[in-house]
């Protein structure tokens, strides 16, 4: 049984299920059993100004809130590590920065099959499953940190679970560029991808306020966990309730092994590993930087609660990316893209030389610009793909237009690959920076091997996508 797809707003519900929704081009969008939507063409202006905006915007709404749920969950080792001494485990330098590390180690290999679930099953159908599936990462937290005696191998299985809160994104930014025309992508995209990113900073501002008020003289540290379990069970219903699957978001195994061929998405991924590497890698990293570097600024007390200030880095990147997203809508990706990469440069070298001056203000506002360039680098990333695969498939105006479907899964299929591949910085930055701190007594070692990385790329993506846009007249 099928019916056609009723419009959403102020005349929703208005007329019959079985009558069709006009749209002046293009065919009427078909609801078919389990929420799937056939005919779904966000190109077709008449059909998105009609109809289309407002389904996209709905489905959105609950992918952001679910992704930003995943984020959260991603990113509790980050700050919960710091919180253990003061209840009473006993932990080495590098024990702590795998218990950082290896939720993202995690969360970026699920990012791959995380990817393909939207088209296996639905983007609608996985959201309910991939937010359910946050529950163990959470309830496993709340369940051990309470016992100082817990053997460091069975928190690291639980910290490792937590990387399902990081696969989250794969498939919600995989599912959501379905959803939008290319000519909105990169907002669109930002704006799901800054919502998700949030989350990093809502969990380093909640966390440590929850598990220390109203606390006399010890950390409730399990709240830590629970905090987030009825959200979580929002989150499954409000997807089951109000989001939609797309019949031609369909696995297409041909275009997917095509894009595994394509050289572009290795490229691309290495610009990925970059931006939004550092985003993910710095966030987790940034209490334990403050903790060690600047002992006396690293909490707060407001009341009878502690806060933190690591959670400004977090929300500062969030906030930026769908600007980057924005700018690179208007001007193409590589040029905003390579100005980022050269601010991050700027910023690791100044954050190294602020740690030597031992000026803690000085310290987070350079650190703050590095989130905040690291940011816009990863919308304007995120909006280089859709365009070099619509161009790949032969769309002379590719930064305005998307192409055909199997443009558009190929597109997908990248962004959840690139996605994956770039979430392994989350876990790169992280060792490398507790290495140069075990090795040689620093952070300001790992700073330096993060500016010549951002040297080296800022060159390949100049060498690289400037050269193809005068080639081809196309802002990528």
């Amino acid at each position: 049984m099928t019916t056609t797809l009723t419009p959403d707003g102020p005349d929703a519900g208005v007329g019959t299920a079985t009558t069709p929704y006009p749209v002046a081009s293009g065919a009427p969008l078909t609801h078919h059993p389990g929420r799937w939507i056939e005919g779904w063409d966000p190109e077709d202006r008449d059909q998105w100004v009609a109809h289309g905006r407002g389904v996209a915007t709905r489905n959105l709404r609950w992918s952001i809130f679910a992704e930003f749920l995943g984020f959260c969950v991603w990113q509790l080792w980050s700050i919960v590590v710091v919180l253990l001494p003061a209840a009473g485990f006993d932990l080495t330098t590098a024990q702590v920065f795998w218990l950082i590390s290896v939720p993202a180690l995690v969360g970026a290999t699920l990012r791959i099959p995380y990817t393909f679930m939207v088209s296996r099953v639905g983007g609608r159908n996985w959201t309910i499953i991939s937010a359910a599936l946050l529950l163990a990462p959470t309830l496993g937290l709340a369940l051990v940190l309470d016992r100082p005696d817990t053997p460091f191998a069975v928190l690291l299985i639980i910290a490792a679970l937590a990387g399902v809160g990081g696969g989250n994104f794969a498939s919600s930014m995989a599912n959501i560029s379905f959803f939008y025309p290319q000519r909105e992508k990169g907002w669109a995209l930002g704006l799901n991808a800054a919502g998700g990113n949030i989350g990093a900073a809502v969990a380093q501002l909640l966390v440590p306020i929850v598990v220390t008020i109203g606390a006399a003289s010890a950390l409730r540290l399990p709240l830590a966990g629970w905090i987030w379990v009825p959200l979580i069970l929002i989150a499954v219903v409000g997807a089951a309730l109000r989001m939609d699957n797309l019949t031609h978001a369909r696995a297409d195994v041909t275009a997917v092994l095509s894009v595994l061929r394509e050289p572009h998405l290795w490229i691309m991924a290495l610009l990925y590993v970059a931006t939004f590497g550092s985003f993910i890698g710095f966030a987790g990293v940034f209490p334990k930087l403050i903790a060690d570097s600047f002992p006396t600024y690293s909490t707060f007390q407001v009341g009878s609660a502690t806060l933190s200030l690591a959670f400004l880095g977090a929300l500062v990147g969030s906030l930026s990316r769908p600007y980057g997203g924005r700018l690179a809508d208007r001007f193409g990706g590589t040029v905003v893209t390579m100005v980022a990469l050269f601010v991050m440069a700027l910023g690791a070298l100044g954050v190294g030389a602020t740690i030597d001056l031992g000026n803690f203000w000085v310290f987070l506002g350079v650190f703050l610009v590095l989130f905040a360039a690291a940011g816009v680098g990863n919308g304007s990333t995120y909006r280089m793909v859709p365009t070099i695969f619509a161009l790949r498939a032969g769309v002379a105006d590719a930064h305005l237009r998307s192409g055909d479907v199997s443009a558009q899964r190929a597109a997908s299929a990248a962004l959840g690959l690139i996605s994956a591949i770039g979430a392994y910085g989350g876990f790169l930055i992280p060792q490398a920076l507790g290495r140069s701190q075990i090795a040689y007594g620093t952070y300001e070692v790992g700073l330096l091997w993060f500016v010549a990385v951002y040297v080296v790329i800022l060159a390949v993506t100049g060498a690289v996508y400037l050269t193809l846009g005068r080639r081809t007249g196309v802002r990528i």
